[in-house]
């Protein structure tokens, strides 16, 4: 028998600008939710870009930025000319490691890009290594599909669900995954004991059931975010409307310095 995460804020980020014109909501990396108190992530971000905005050469060191598009697509090349371009349901996970820069570009005047940035901090020993890809077309990432019977949806991004693992290779521990009920439906999952622990609502509106009290409504363009426990703890969440959707990102705490400076983060500020 597990306890039911404990819901410690909800609350709703408010757009910023990023980049050149673009707009996102930052979920992780504000004074709400910071770094140290969501650690092993530095940012999430929500962002929705089209041209000429964008995210032209910028550099990044000592961690892993994971961009998961849901519409549109981002155009994206590095300074040692490994470039490409992601769509709807595609992954790129970087690991920065001892430094690369790099730019990030709408595709469309038109249509918006729309989409989800993480960023992973990386432990001492890992944050000097050479920057490395993982690109995954939305093909390889597994679907689990348990919508006639349970009403759940989930792209496995990394981590586990159903049994089902996701193909990333997190060099820190880490749970990130797409889920979709139904209304009505209920979905459970557990998380291990001292993980950090959030969700983000994108589409429609969800309970999350607590043990003492009533259960907690989150909406659309919120997230939640969880007290950390010494156990193994569930989180039961329900779908409110016709279509329901939430981002889940989970991980260890690496308990390390943060001395981050804009896209360097270092253990000390040498």
């Amino acid at each position: 028998y597990l306890n039911f995460k404990t819901i410690k804020k909800i609350f709703k980020p408010k757009e910023q600008g990023e980049g050149v014109g673009a707009k996102v909501r930052r979920i992780i990396g504000t004074h709400v939710l910071n770094k140290k108190e969501m650690d092993p992530f530095l940012m999430l971000d929500y962002f929705n870009v089209k041209l000429p905005a964008g995210f032209p050469d910028h550099p990044h060191r000592g961690f892993e930025t994971v961009t998961y598009m849901l519409k549109g697509q981002i155009h994206h090349e590095d300074f040692k000319g490994h470039k490409g371009t992601i769509g709807p349901g595609d992954i790129q996970w970087m690991t920065a490691g001892k430094g690369i820069v790099h730019a990030e570009i709408p595709a469309s005047k038109t249509e918006p890009s729309i989409g989800f940035q993480l960023w992973i901090n990386l432990k001492k020993t890992e944050k000097m290594k050479p920057p490395a890809y993982q690109e995954y077309p939305k093909e390889e990432i597994p679907q689990v599909d348990k919508w006639e019977d349970e009403g759940v949806k989930v792209k496995v991004i990394a981590g586990e669900a159903f049994d089902v693992k996701g193909p990333i290779y997190t060099r820190t521990p880490a749970e990130y995954m797409d889920f979709e009920l139904k209304k009505d439906s209920v979905y459970k999952h557990t998380i291990p004991a001292r993980w950090n622990f959030l969700v983000f609502c994108f589409e429609g509106s969800f309970e999350i059931t607590q043990d003492d009290e009533k259960p907690r409504k989150l909406e659309k363009d919120t997230a939640a975010f969880m007290e950390i426990s010494d156990d193994d703890e569930m989180m039961e969440i329900k779908g409110l409307d016709k279509t329901n959707r939430f981002l889940l990102v989970a991980g260890l705490p690496l308990k390390e310095p943060i001395a981050a400076y804009g896209p360097f983060v270092m253990n000390t500020d040498e």
